[in-house]
């Protein structure tokens, strides 16, 4: 039965950081997996050209801790993430600097400029039969996924499930939003991600996490707590209930669920720690949006029903530099430039990466008065 433990870790300070480190994996066996000579995959979350202050990505201090603990062991800790934008060495390298991964180089990790992708049949997918994913991941004996506690505008939240959108190269991942841009159906490929790659570890960092405008563009807040489980299904369970969310209403739980791969209640799931002590009732969640009218609907009534319900994306135009990084990165071609973004909400598909993407976080998420009011 796999098991959860919550442990807390109120600083980024290196020895606390890694004495809560060992406190968090020893419920779970530990590291003992890992033997001399092996390769280990930190899949962290990397998000486009922000530092980490902003609590937007893995923090290094917690990277550089973990590293240590694998390289102590003879292992070699190799640290990686394809984010929106493309996956090439030199892209990566520039995000590398901000997300402030020299101190995990100093810990003794690699990072990842490998950039070869490579494709798996995967029959057993419930809608991934074939898998594109980053090579430096294939070469890795096992992966430990190192998530962030955030909020996100089309999930309602963002942790160890997730975080393996990253495997993903990043130019495709408009792509997965076109093919699959119902709320189920986007789950559902992420569950089959997870499937695929199996991570051998999730450990969500909650030292400081994000809410409101995530998961790129909200405001930092203190959780104090490391979340590490041997499955990254019930750690989201977890991190959810610690946000102050009800799990079953989270799609990426509710999908799991279904295909019972997790419970979605924090009573079923073997819990070492205080979990209910870390738990923030005003934590500035963002609503779900419940059914996704993605596509383009034709009838009155759905144009009428999309303008009343769904949350939209909506552009700052004093922040605003007029980049088009937003435009070029919409897998529904649903923003032109003129000056600043300018939205066809009839092709917009709510995967919000325009949102994510925008490196001036000037495009936030709005909800429209009658959602808030049903909500």
């Amino acid at each position: 039965m796999s098991k959860v433990s919550v442990t807390p870790c109120r600083t980024y300070d290196a020895a606390e950081v890694r004495q809560a480190l060992i406190q968090a994996l020893a419920p779970l066996g530990g590291l003992d997996f890992i033997q001399p000579g092996m390769r280990i995959g930190i899949k962290m979350n990397l998000v486009t050209l922000k530092n980490y202050h902003a609590a937007a990505t893995t923090h290094p201090v917690l990277l550089a801790a973990l590293a240590q603990l694998i390289t102590e062991r003879g292992a070699e800790a190799v640290i990686g993430d394809s984010p929106g934008g493309p996956f090439s060495a030199a892209y990566l390298r520039s995000l590398y600097g901000p997300a402030g991964l020299a101190l995990a180089e100093k810990a003794g990790a690699k990072l990842n400029f490998d950039t070869r992708t490579e494709e798996a049949e995967f029959p057993e997918g419930c809608l991934l039969k074939k898998v594109t994913y980053t090579g430096w991941l294939a070469d890795c004996d096992a992966i430990i996924t190192c998530a962030k506690l955030k909020t996100h505008a089309m999930l309602g939240m963002t942790g160890a499930v997730k975080n393996q959108f990253g495997i993903v190269p990043g130019l495709m991942k408009p792509e997965f939003h076109a093919l699959y841009p119902q709320v189920p159906d986007f789950c559902n490929m992420l569950l089959d991600l997870n499937e695929f790659i199996r991570p051998r570890l999730a450990i969500i960092d909650g030292v400081d996490g994000m809410e409101g405008n995530g998961p790129s563009a909200g405001t930092v807040r203190q959780v104090g707590c490391l979340i590490a489980s041997d499955s990254v299904y019930h750690a989201d369970v977890v991190m959810a209930h610690i946000m102050g969310l009800t799990p079953a209403e989270m799609p990426l739980i509710h999908a799991a669920h279904e295909r019972g791969l997790a419970p979605e209640e924090i009573g079923e799931i073997e819990i070492s720690g205080d979990a209910e002590s870390f738990r923030m009732e005003d934590f500035q969640n963002l609503p779900i949006g419940g059914v996704q009218f993605g596509g383009r609907e034709d009838s009155v009534l759905m144009q009428l029903v999309r303008s009343l319900l769904m949350r939209r994306p909506h552009v700052n135009t004093r922040g605003c530099v007029g980049c088009g990084l937003c435009a070029r990165n919409c897998p529904a071609h649903a923003i032109r430039m003129k000056d600043v973004p300018k939205f066809d909400l009839h092709k917009c598909i709510r995967c919000f990466c325009c949102q994510e993407m925008c490196p001036k976080e000037a495009i936030s998420v709005k909800t429209t008065p009658i959602s808030r009011l049903i909500h």
